[in-house]
């Protein structure tokens, strides 16, 4: 089971995300316990904390004593333990994994550049390039050190990239059962060629479309049948 799928149990279920604030309330409360005070807490009304702690102390998760008098059992320790590993393993996932992905880019060294660097960011020929220094609109941080011409990692993005659009153009092929690449016109894809720099091609259709009007394509993207089948090959 992966992290993502150990933390969905208590943030993808209102019934145990409300069961565990509640004992996490109890236990900080405990032995004396204030349903309302719960409730103000997790945010419910104080019948439904009554409702949670009758099923609570029928499964054996807490011990009911006198008149508002309420203590985390063993085995509700046990499944407040198990859920906090479950959250923590999620929160590092998301920590280390996810948003270092996302705050993390790479871009392509001018020159040498040193960890913890600063670097001014530009785009030139589709790929961002850093600069050691900041000069320009847009700069970060380099995370790595890297030679001229190597890939460096940069965060702390600030500013505006200055770039040049480009334009793309499409041309959908149906699969080879529904005509493929005959119903493509080798003219037309000529004419989109030389009015373009790159030409890129995904799938076997369109491969054969581009031999067809005489292209070389710069850019050969597999099908997802042809990753998936690599893939287990590999």
């Amino acid at each position: 089971m992966s992290d993502t799928e150990r933390g969905s149990s208590v943030l993808q279920s209102k019934r145990d995300a409300t069961r565990y604030q509640i004992l996490v309330e109890i236990a900080e409360r405990q032995p004396a316990v204030s349903q309302q005070e719960v409730a103000d807490a997790i945010g419910v009304t104080a019948q439904a904390v009554s409702d949670y702690l009758g099923g609570l102390v029928e499964e054996g998760f807490v011990e009911k004593g006198g008149r508002g008098r309420y203590e985390v059992s063993k085995e509700g320790v046990d499944w407040l333990i198990g859920r906090t590993d479950e959250l923590r393993a999620f929160t590092d996932h998301v920590a280390e994994d996810v948003i270092e992905q996302v705050e993390i880019e790479t871009a392509l060294a001018t020159d040498a550049i040193e960890e913890d660097q600063s670097v001014t960011l530009s785009m030139a020929d589709g790929v961002l390039r850093a600069t050691p220094g900041e000069a320009g609109a847009a700069t970060a941080v380099a995370i790595t050190g890297s030679e001229a011409g190597a890939d460096v990692g940069i965060t702390d993005v600030e500013g505006v990239l200055d770039y040049e659009l480009g334009r793309v153009t499409v041309v959908s092929l149906p699969r080879v059962h529904e005509g493929g690449s005959s119903v493509a016109d080798p003219d037309t894809l000529g004419e989109y060629a030389a009015s373009h720099d790159l030409v890129a091609t995904a799938g076997t259709e369109a491969v054969a479309a581009a031999c067809t009007a005489g292209l070389d394509p710069e850019i050969r993207f597999g099908t997802p049948e042809a990753v998936r089948e690599a893939a287990t090959k590999g």
